[in-house]
């Protein structure tokens, strides 16, 4: 049994969710005190519930129930099961956090999988759906991973109801990456939504971004479109491709925020990396750790910041994994992260 403390490092919800895909991949249970204890509401929210209960599901475990406030989990992973699974997180809770966790652990499953998320795709402080496609999922299939999404029907808070499908395949063999340089810019696509308001709202994001992207010597498109879902929302999404690497920014709308304000706050984290050494972005750098430790071969990367999301990952990792993760810079500066081959620690 793995025993784990919730509060050290930036003590958040990560910490849960790399446990709960390594314990399904590696057959280890753990034990998980103080969860998310450094955040402003303690405990468990209702995605990382449903985390819990996904996985749970995927690998037969035996756990400990919670719900909602919960800060203590003890966790028995079985054998990981393909089929085909849905997951309805009943807020507008982080669809792309219950996918990422998820979707690697049924990687390792023999058989090809169906996974349905219902809930938020487009809310604060978690990739969205065109983030996980575009972004998440490239680098993913590079590595060796290999699924699809569909973007059913938008999320947004307070109600949630949106709908991601997902279809998941065993992983290949899992190569390493070497991403320290990131080229030139090629060009920038992206795209500019609204659910229930006007086209023009979205015209205005779209607009206000391709006049603060007027100055880059590269290609600019970025598409308007009018999504479906439950309650009103809009979000910008950025992509920049360079020549050996990408990022992707996104910026979500409010009530009371103008469409402008929602523009300028992609383009703002856009132009931060264009400034920066990065080759990948702060939040990516993050993602790939489980995946990167579990390939073959020796990666490197270089992050626009390191961060203490990214300590704090590579710290459970290693609990799991034998595997070495080096961590060269400082918290919210450039630096480069080198991960070596790891094995399932006996």
């Amino acid at each position: 049994m793995i025993e784990i403390d919730g509060s050290f490092g930036e003590g958040g919800g990560q910490i849960l969710r790399t446990a709960l895909v390594l314990s399904a991949i590696s057959g280890k249970p753990f034990s998980l005190a103080n969860i998310r204890a450094n955040r402003p509401q303690p405990g468990l929210k209702p995605q990382h519930v449903k985390s819990i209960e996904a996985v749970a599901e995927v690998c037969r475990a035996e756990f400990s129930r919670v719900g909602p406030g919960a800060r203590e989990l003890r966790f028995e992973p079985g054998q990981l099961v393909a089929g085909d699974y849905r997951f309805d997180i009943g807020t507008a809770g982080a669809t792309g956090l219950v996918l990422q966790t998820v979707l690697l652990a049924l990687a390792y499953a023999d058989a090809p999988s169906n996974v349905t998320t219902t809930g938020g795709t487009h809310v604060p402080w978690s990739p969205c759906f065109q983030y996980l496609d575009w972004h998440w999922r490239h680098y993913l299939r590079q590595i060796g991973f290999s699924f699809d999404l569909t973007l059913v029907r938008a999320g947004f808070y307070p109600p949630g109801g949106g709908e991601i499908r997902a279809r998941v395949s065993p992983h290949a063999q899992l190569r390493p990456l070497l991403l320290n340089e990131r080229g030139a810019l090629r060009r920038i696509r992206g795209v500019s939504a609204v659910a229930k308001l006007p086209l023009s709202i979205a015209e205005r994001q779209q607009q206000q971004a391709l006049k603060r992207l007027a100055r880059l010597e590269c290609p600019v498109a970025i598409q308007v479109e009018t999504v479906d879902a439950l309650s009103a929302g809009t979000y910008l999404v950025l992509l920049a491709e360079f020549e050996h690497s990408q990022c992707c920014m996104t910026s979500l709308g409010a009530r009371g925020k103008r469409a402008e304000t929602v523009a300028d706050e992609a383009v703002d984290a856009l132009e931060h990396f264009l400034d920066s050494p990065g080759v990948i972005d702060a939040h990516l750098a993050d993602q790939l750790l489980i995946p990167l430790a579990l390939a073959q071969g020796t990666s490197q990367l270089q992050t626009e910041a390191v961060t203490t999301h990214l300590f704090t990952n590579a710290e459970v990792i290693r609990r799991f994994l034998d595997v070495s993760i080096e961590i060269d810079g400082s918290i919210g500066k450039p630096g480069t992260v080198t991960v070596l081959p790891a094995t399932l620690a006996p």
